[in-house]
């Protein structure tokens, strides 16, 4: 069984300003949320902030949560209303179909491997004076470098963007015509840093959050693309890609 929450939380909170400001602290309370040790299952998460008043938080898991203990921290545990909304994963990837058009979200963190880097850091050039060949994980950083990095892992993960029905075209220089340009934007770009531990190195990632319309091409490779994520760092809340019906009249 695989199960989709969402849990809201109150940014005015102490707690949840901890949590909102290290997606370290936020994995935390993620993997306390389930039954199990964090590495007996694949927990994915992503926190939209659409609303800075009001964000949201997405965790999908294999086990049934409990997220008592968020809501107490970081939410309004004695007001009305709907706190927490669990539900079943399994409509879901059963409506999953070659074909099928959904609305789609995903929060990821786009990088590339490479040997030499441009601009390498101190240590990153210390290591290329050593003789070390081992390649250097780099983040993209520009906002078309971020776009390419979905756009070239969509057949992988079993899916296409269609074009878009208003955005203009996009002019190929080099074939001197207008490509049809993708239904897909960048809605929010981040750079966040944090400490890996209390005295650990810190962490600097750089996010792209991505919505748009998907169209079905492998339906075993997208229900694997949403159970298991897109992308690296998945534990500090990249890599959750969400579906939905499309608005009425696409």
């Amino acid at each position: 069984m695989t199960y989709l929450s969402r849990v809201r939380i109150n940014p005015l909170r102490a707690q949840s300003r901890t949590m909102l400001a290290s997606p370290r602290v936020m994995h935390a309370y993620v993997c306390a949320g389930i039954p199990g040790t964090p590495d007996s299952e694949r927990i994915l998460w992503r926190l939209d902030v659409d609303n800075p008043h009001r964000p949201q938080l997405f965790v999908l898991t294999q086990s049934k949560p409990d997220w008592t203990h968020i809501v107490e921290a970081a939410g309004w545990p004695d007001a009305d209303d709907e706190h927490v909304a669990i539900g079943d994963y399994t409509p879901l990837l059963a409506r999953i179909a070659p074909g099928r058009e959904f609305a789609f979200r995903l929060t990821a963190s786009p990088v590339q491997n490479t040997n030499r880097p441009e601009k390498p850091t101190p240590a990153q050039a210390a290591r290329i004076a050593a003789g070390d060949n081992r390649s250097f994980r780099l983040a993209h950083r520009t906002a078309s470098a971020q776009l390419d990095w979905l756009l070239n892992r969509t057949t992988r993960n079993g899916f296409e963007i269609p074009s878009a029905r208003t955005d203009p075209a996009i002019a190929d220089l080099a074939d001197d015509k207008a490509l049809p340009a993708p239904d897909v934007r960048l809605i929010a770009r981040d750079r966040r840093e944090f400490s890996k531990g209390d005295r650990g190195k810190r962490i600097t990632l750089h996010t792209a959050t991505f919505e748009g319309r998907l169209r079905v091409t492998d339906s075993a490779l997208l229900t694997s693309a949403l159970l298991q994520g897109i992308g690296p760092s998945k534990a500090y809340g990249c890599g959750l890609l969400t579906l939905a019906p499309l608005p009425s009249g696409q």
